[in-house]
């Protein structure tokens, strides 16, 4: 049954983004089913976002469907068989460009119910879209490709290695310790490899030849080279080093096509790429990348060590603005070193306190809009995700469209932040073995320097402290008495359910980790 489901939801999707012969790449995150599209015209926003399945669509360098972590994963194998077959689903399906999408009534006003909301989002999206198109924030989002399909693997060794460290401290299964340990540790041990290969896809060049010169960074023999009067240690440098190593495979491979004749380009790029990369590496890029990566460690530990609560206050109440600019994608080059260097991250625990403050921000509009059934049945629909981590729908369909709730948003972000950092103050560190989920989905990969019971404790706490704070702040200060008047219709005015999924009438998503 959930194979059929699946499929239909796929089946669904196809025609609205122009059917098969429109889709030149499928790919997912953590939340988005992402795709190359010909021809960004034949695209039904509204009838997509219509659809049950859809929690809200954004365009940028893809076409993203957001449809949530877990459904994400299922939906695009079998959308990816009906593109391959050509198939244009099935006949339920297929609604045609011109077929009218069923929406609200709103008034002159203000912005009234879901609909109108999600559309101010939607243009909020485009100019963010427009801002955000730098050379700088263009190479962060490549660098943010990179480490996106790495996500699963993340999160299924941190998991296992969470497990792990359960069974030693319990003393129980000994004989399957040591099982776990290879199985959560094999990946991370290899890590740069796949960063290596990634990059080199990412950036134009040959993936084998990004994976084989990462690949010496992490070669036990590094260790009888000597680099500035120091032996190399295998590894150094982590991802940074393998990142660099990769880019520079890319440079050396492209400038060979420009000179070597076609005849020899099968001996020369490769060999030529691979050797001048790897001395390179080896004399260069993996003591400067290793001296980077411990600067990034020990920095990030005495900020907390030393001012906890004050950093994380900064870090969770910014991170969502961060988001909004796109340059949160700087932060997953850092969350995967301190991962390699320490087994967690203690940033993204702060982080997720962003997410906190807007649940907390959404139930407070919530409350405050009684009368306004079209936007409490979107924050009904938004909330379960939310809790999740899955914050799209709630910024873009309801806080960032309605303006001051999403600095109330960032304010209740804040205060958790800071509750978080203020027990890393303390000696208590907080932190995750993996990056892409927040909000609940990030208990299992809670991980730190003192047992998980305290890692649990302190991390639900500070949810609990975003959630407060983001309602109080919302409900005192997140609107205006013209708002109010605007805002909270009457029950008649607000739409009448058309038979579709209330988490349809949001939104268009925002950039996410995840």
């Amino acid at each position: 049954m959930a194979t059929d489901k699946n499929r239909a939801t796929a089946e669904a999707i196809l025609p609205l983004v122009g059917g098969a012969a429109n889709v030149a790449s499928v790919t997912h995150c953590m939340t988005r089913l992402r795709l190359g599209l010909r021809d960004r015209s034949l695209v039904q926003d509204e009838a997509l976002k219509a659809l049950p399945a859809v929690l809200g669509v954004v365009e940028d360098d893809t076409y993203q469907i957001v449809l949530g972590p877990g459904t994400v994963a299922r939906v695009t194998p079998m959308f990816e068989s009906l593109v391959d077959e050509g198939a244009g689903g099935s006949a339920a399906a297929q609604i045609p460009a011109s077929e009218p999408v069923a929406t609200a009534p709103g008034g002159a006003g203000g912005a009234r119910t879901a609909e109108q909301l999600a559309a101010q989002g939607a243009e909020m999206r485009a100019a963010r879209k427009a801002r955000n198109a730098t050379p700088f924030k263009l190479f962060l989002r490549r660098v943010a490709n990179i480490f996106v399909p790495l996500i699963p693997a993340l999160i299924g060794c941190g998991i296992i290695a969470g497990l792990n460290g359960l069974l030693t401290n319990l003393h129980w299964l000994p004989s399957i310790v040591p099982a776990l340990t290879a199985i959560s540790s094999g990946f991370m041990s290899l890590i740069a490899v796949f960063v290596g290969y990634n990059t080199a896809k990412e950036f134009g060049g040959t993936p084998v030849l990004g994976g084989a010169v990462a690949a010496i960074t992490v070669f036990p023999g590094v260790t009888s080279i000597d680099v500035f009067g120091q032996k190399l240690a295998a590894g150094q440098g982590g991802v940074l080093g393998a990142l660099g190593a990769a880019l520079l495979a890319v440079f050396v491979e492209k400038s060979c096509r420009r000179w070597v004749p076609e005849a020899l380009d099968v001996l020369v790029t490769p060999t030529v790429t691979v050797l001048v990369s790897g001395l390179v590496t080896l004399f260069g890029l993996m003591f400067v990348a290793g001296e980077v990566a411990t600067a990034i460690g020990g920095f990030a530990n005495w900020l907390l060590s030393n001012g906890g609560a004050a950093a994380g206050f900064v870090l969770g109440g910014l991170f969502l603005p961060l988001v909004m600019l796109g340059l949160h994608q700087a932060l997953i080059p850092i969350h995967t070193t301190l991962i390699q260097q320490q087994g967690y991250t203690v940033l993204l625990p702060i982080l997720a306190m962003a997410g906190a403050g807007q649940v907390g921000a959404a139930m407070a509009v919530y409350v405050r809009l009684p009368r306004n059934g079209s936007v409490r049945r979107t924050i009904r629909s938004a909330l379960p995700a939310g809790f999740l981590g899955v914050g799209e729908p709630l910024i873009y369909g309801v806080s960032l469209p309605l303006g001051r709730p999403f600095i109330t948003a960032c304010v209740g972000g804040a205060f958790g932040g800071g509750f978080v950092g203020l027990f890393n103050q303390l000696g208590d560190a907080v932190g995750s073995t993996a990056i892409g989920p927040s909000g609940w989905a990030l208990f299992p990969l809670l991980q730190g320097n003192r047992g998980m019971g305290t890692m649990v404790a302190v991390y639900a706490a500070g949810l609990v402290v975003g959630y407060l704070s983001g309602f109080v702040a919302t409900y005192w200060f997140g609107f205006t008495r013209t708002m109010l008047d605007e805002l909270n219709t009457d029950a008649e005015d607000a739409p009448a359910d058309t038979g579709t999924s209330p988490a349809a009438q949001p939104v268009a998503a925002a950039n996410a980790t995840a």
